[in-house]
């Protein structure tokens, strides 16, 4: 809807077409029209039809005679009729799309309350017009203080200038009949122009402030929606929407017309369906209707004692049970009917890394304080270790063996035996001790290598018993 020159300028900033309400392509104005026979010629001889339609502040539009036969296109300002003097507006369309529009609302052509257009504005119309527009909020503030000082029931909602500055409009909304004369009194002498109240309702209101719904998007009755129609309750009823006053009223404080959009719709879709107060008569207790599902056409009904226990069926199914009962007969249960709705989930495939949930990182991890604990501990420890480790003393270098000769056996243990020959032929074993290096190279070693010591001593004990026998 935006034109060329409202693009953004520099460092992404919006540029705007700073018009204030007057744009020139007509793209970004309330109640927009397009104008699709823009670009077809009119048939031979037929004459373009002289009305325009002009809007003003808020969407007001009202609808004017060119007698001059000037030429205008969408968003030329113009000056036009008044009483008294003249006011300033812009078209929004012409041709014959005009007269369609004048069909619609009843509007006679060439009655005795059409005014006509008197020239496009000039620049001096249109300061003279941006300057009176120019006062109209710090107006409205002071009106209402004005109002709540008088103590009356009623809200000033906006202020509407006319082109030429000479008259001021005040649209109030009321929910009673209020006594404003003593206020127009005071109006005329503070703001010293002539003064008109129009009182308003509470859609109307809305529509010309303008303002965002709660589906996120303008409203409405703002930017296209002329005629407001009658909403109530039965609507949300229909379409099985809870009666909760602050999600169905607007910022009106009406009902939203939103309800009634596709309110036909539902109403065809329920035509199939059997009423809610019908109850079904089984031979094991009749049951009453607890839900509807409009899209799917299921309907739920739950036995007379066990309203916990609900059993779905199909509209057909209810349709059936109601003629059978009718006809003065029962069904024997809904569970019947009921089983053939049930259905087996088909697992395709096991979702085992999850990537398919969407919730997956909504999950919070769970932290485990004791893994931490015993973490923290176990490095404190394992510090501890190797300070002490590197405080004690380094253990001396063992000394090498010595090469021994390629005859003598050696003997891991540190007593040695020699067999000597004496003169009867009687062979004699002695024993002999080596120095025990490795006891001196032990005793700076911790005390769990003292068990190969041990097991040292007791070898040559072994030793020796295998010499004996041998």
């Amino acid at each position: 809807m935006g034109c060329s020159s409202c693009s953004s300028g520099k460092d992404g900033q919006p540029k705007g077409c700073k018009n204030n309400g007057t744009c020139g392509t007509d793209g970004c104005n309330k109640l927009t029209v397009f104008d699709w026979l823009s670009n077809m010629a009119l048939p031979g001889g037929m004459a373009p039809f002289n009305y325009v339609e002009i809007r003003f502040k808020n969407g007001r539009k009202q609808y004017y005679k060119n007698p001059e036969n000037l030429t205008l296109s969408i968003g030329d300002i113009v000056a036009t009729e008044a009483s008294p003097g003249h006011d300033v507006g812009m078209v929004t369309l012409t041709g014959e799309l005009v007269r369609i529009q004048m069909k619609k609302k009843n509007i006679e052509i060439d009655g005795e309350d059409t005014k006509k257009i008197y020239r496009k504005a000039s620049q001096k119309d249109i300061d003279l017009w941006q300057k009176a527009r120019d006062r109209e909020d710090a107006m409205k503030v002071r009106a209402r203080e004005i109002a709540i000082r008088l103590e009356l029931q009623m809200k000033i909602s906006d202020i509407e200038f006319q082109g030429d500055g000479s008259k001021a409009t005040f649209y109030y909304t009321a929910e009673d009949r209020v006594d404003f004369r003593q206020l127009i009194k005071e109006f005329a002498h503070e703001f010293s122009t002539r003064i008109e109240m129009r009182q308003i309702g509470f859609r109307q209101e809305a529509a010309r402030l303008g303002g965002i719904g709660s589906c996120g998007r303008e409203l409405c009755c703002s930017t296209w929606l002329s005629d407001f129609r009658s909403v109530t309750t039965s609507a949300a009823r229909y379409q099985q929407l809870s009666l909760n006053p602050q999600k169905l009223a607007g910022q009106c404080g009406k009902l939203k017309c939103c309800l009634n959009y596709e309110l036909d719709a539902y109403v065809d879709a329920l035509q199939e369906f059997p009423k809610t107060e019908i109850k079904l008569r089984t031979e094991k207790g009749t049951a009453v209707c607890q839900k509807t599902d409009i899209f799917k056409g299921y309907m739920w009904y739950a036995y007379e004692g066990e309203w916990m226990n609900w059993h779905k069926i199909t509209i057909e199914h209810a349709n059936e049970i109601i003629a059978a009962n009718e006809a003065g007969e029962k069904v024997v249960s809904l569970e019947e009917f009921a089983s053939e709705l049930l259905e087996d989930a088909k697992v395709d495939f096991e979702n085992v890394v999850g990537q398919d949930s969407l919730t997956r990182f909504d999950q919070p991890k769970k932290t485990n304080r004791r893994k931490r604990n015993r973490t923290k501990k176990n490095t404190s420890n394992n510090k501890r270790t190797v300070s002490n480790n590197n405080n004690k003393p380094k253990p001396k270098p063992k000394p090498k063996p010595k090469p021994k000769p390629k005859g003598e056996q050696k003997n891991t243990s540190n007593n040695t035996t020699r067999r000597k020959k004496t003169q009867g032929g009687e062979v004699k074993e002695q024993q002999s001790k080596r120095p025990n290096t490795k006891a001196k190279t032990n005793q700076n070693k911790p005390k769990p290598r003292r068990k190969n010591q041990n097991n040292n001593k007791r070898k040559p004990q072994q030793d020796n018993k295998k010499n004996d026998k041998a």
